[in-house]
């Protein structure tokens, strides 16, 4: 990404992020801040408020769609308040005794309620596992969500000023996407266009829109699915998907379309805003 930014004329700083953040940025005064960062503070809203404070137009969803797409149970009960098909799931507070109704037959999916990155995520087939996954999940603390195992392919959906890209279809060579598949080369095949009839692709991607308009939009975004047959479920949304430019899904969507990696990068960059008006005391 910065050598695509540079390649186009830009000026480009590199930050390395952690506590010292808000001095490094007062101190380099940039004009707009391309966030490439992943996982918490990152993409949960911490790091948008932060340059909201400090008047810093900056790339990607604003604080609250940001929150809100990490946070799946959130974002699951607007979906679904919205009549936009989602697994059935419950949420924990972290590890439990005694466990409420479960949410579906096995087997489940048992993960962090925000986490990205398949980060602690488990697939449960039998009831002795799901206490181990459960207090795996819920390690990283915010929360521990299971869900309805959905059956079928793994489908993506790029989303860019609102409006879908094209779907990607992902074959993990394992159990499921993992942390490990997803940042190993070779350990995916991909599909692009994904495997769909004319009709489903066109339903699946009318869902992506409305999942990305229902969490407060944003600039781009990345909707994951599962497709069951001729019925695609909304898994979760990536608000600030990755952006490596011959590994991350995104990117291979746009150049599909003939969207080449550094325009992407530039159009995601020409829509940096800010997402509260700055008010003068």
């Amino acid at each position: 990404m910065t050598a695509a930014l540079r390649g186009l004329g830009y000026r480009v700083t590199p930050v390395a992020v952690d506590r010292d953040v808000p001095r490094r940025l007062a101190r380099i005064r940039p004009d707009v801040v391309f966030n490439a960062l992943h996982g918490r503070y990152g993409e949960d809203g911490c790091v948008q408020g932060l340059l909201e404070v400090m008047a810093i137009p900056y790339t990607g969803a604003g604080l609250l769609p940001s929150a809100l797409s990490m946070n799946k149970g959130l974002a699951k009960t607007l979906w679904r308040a919205r009549r936009l098909p989602t697994p059935p799931w419950i949420e924990l507070d972290g590890p439990t005794r005694r466990l409420p109704a479960l949410p579906a037959p096995f087997p489940l999916v048992v993960k962090p309620s925000c986490e990205g990155s398949s980060v602690g995520v488990s697939i449960v087939r039998r009831r002795p596992a799901l206490a181990t996954a459960i207090r795996r999940a819920g390690r990283f603390g915010g929360g521990v969500l299971i869900e309805a195992y959905v059956p079928g392919r793994e489908v993506t959906v790029g989303i860019l000023d609102g409006r879908a890209l094209g779907a990607l279809e992902i074959v993990a060579k394992g159990e499921f996407h993992s942390y490990a598949v997803k940042y190993t080369s070779g350990m995916e095949d991909f599909y692009m266009p994904a495997r769909l009839s004319a009709a489903l692709t066109a339903r699946v991607h009318a869902l992506a829109e409305a999942a990305h308009a229902a969490l407060g939009g944003g600039a781009y975004s990345r909707v994951d699915f599962r497709v069951d047959g001729r019925r695609p479920y909304l898994i979760e949304l990536n608000a600030l998907p990755g952006l490596l430019a011959d590994l991350s899904y995104l990117p291979r969507i746009a150049a599909h379309v003939g969207i080449s990696f550094p325009e992407l990068c530039e159009r995601i960059l020409d829509r940096a805003a800010l997402g509260v008006r700055e008010t003068r005391l």
